[in-house]
């Protein structure tokens, strides 16, 4: 009899340990995901101060330099403030681009001795979004969010597109129930490259063929599938303090589907897929199954928003084509544009620094 005691005791101990370990496993997953409840989380917040640090690597028959970059502004998930702009440039200023609102800053130089050099500074209390109590009565889009139905250059809304979007949505009515469908579909069907050097381009037809991306593909997908079947959406761009310290590599894309009488909703499925790859998991792992809930509807308090839109014309107007989007800074020496990605000739650093409460 005691030996059974005994042997029921340790099982039960061994239980609760396993039980121990697996929840710290969760909690401990980098993004600090969990089941997304407003009636049981309080929405998270992180607070630090974000530097911005650009060198264009300009040479002595260099005329002009031009430099535009996304400036961050508070909204109702982030206040900025304590801004500080340092350069040797001949003229700065602060921008708005009429299209889609996005604030930015510039600066040129003319006739540079010196590398041309711009440094912004900030403070960023950013809070995390949780839009889960959905109450739709109605599916009437009013007409200032209207321009979120139409096509981009990389995003069409017709032909093979929208295809393939009624295809997905089938048997779906409501915004609601056709963001939700596009969002499985892309989870459930897209796979992240963990060999691009940045966020994607975004090209939506050529995505379709074969759904491997990063955070600007999976975001244009959602986005041009969405509107091609009435649901209004937007890409999000920005980046990430998760971390002190170098953040250069942390730009990142979500998107956003409206929804009549309640406003935005994020989801993210890139970041289910990064996730997956990453951790070399499959679709009925606990993690991801938290993941895909947590991405569908919330936002953590470690992203910032920079700008929304696509096909960017600048202001003052760059000389080249429109920007497929403003995430990256922008470059152009005598009126030709400067590749971002490889940091040949536009260098740029950008760091966190978290404060403590």
């Amino acid at each position: 009899m005691k030996f059974m005691n005994l042997k029921i005791f340790s099982i039960i101990i061994v239980i609760l340990l396993t039980s121990i370990f697996f929840i710290g496993c969760i909690e401990d997953y980098e993004y600090n995901i969990k089941y997304a409840s407003t009636d049981v989380f309080i929405p998270k917040e992180k607070q630090g101060k974000i530097y911005f640090n650009f060198t264009i690597r300009t040479n002595e028959e260099t005329e002009t330099a031009r430099l535009w970059i996304p400036y961050p502004v508070s909204n109702d998930y982030q206040d900025i403030s304590n801004y500080s702009i340092e350069g040797n440039c001949d003229y700065s200023g602060i921008f708005r681009e009429s299209k889609n609102g996005i604030l930015l800053l510039y600066a040129e130089w003319n006739n540079p001795e010196t590398f041309p050099k711009l440094n912004l500074s900030l403070n960023i209390i950013r809070k995390e979004k949780i839009r889960k109590n959905f109450s739709i009565t109605n599916d009437f889009i009013p007409i200032d969010v209207e321009k979120y139905l139409l096509p981009t250059n990389l995003g069409p809304t017709d032909g093979e597109v929208k295809e393939i979007a009624e295809n997905v949505t089938k048997g779906n009515k409501t915004l609601l129930e056709k963001a939700t469908a596009i969002y499985d579909y892309l989870i459930e069907y897209g796979e992240r490259d963990g060999n691009l050097t940045f966020c994607g381009d975004g090209d939506v037809c050529k995505l379709l063929k074969n759904l491997r991306g990063k955070c600007a593909d999976f975001s244009s997908v959602f986005v041009a599938l969405s509107r091609s079947v009435g649901v209004p959406a937007r890409e999000i761009f920005g980046t990430r303090i998760y971390k002190d310290g170098d953040i250069t590599g942390a730009y990142h894309c979500h998107a956003e589907f409206y929804l009549p009488e309640y406003g935005w909703i994020p989801v993210d499925p890139s970041d289910v897929a990064k996730l997956m790859l990453n951790e070399n998991l499959n679709l009925d792992d606990q993690k991801v199954m938290i993941a895909r809930e947590y991405y569908f509807g919330n936002q953590s308090e470690t992203y910032v928003d920079l700008s929304a839109g696509r096909d960017i014309i600048l202001n003052p107007p760059q000389d080249d084509e429109p920007l497929n989007y403003f995430m990256y800074p922008y470059v152009e020496i005598d009126g030709e544009s400067i590749d971002f990605i490889s940091q040949e000739i536009l260098k740029y650093q950008i760091s966190f620094k978290e404060f403590q409460y």
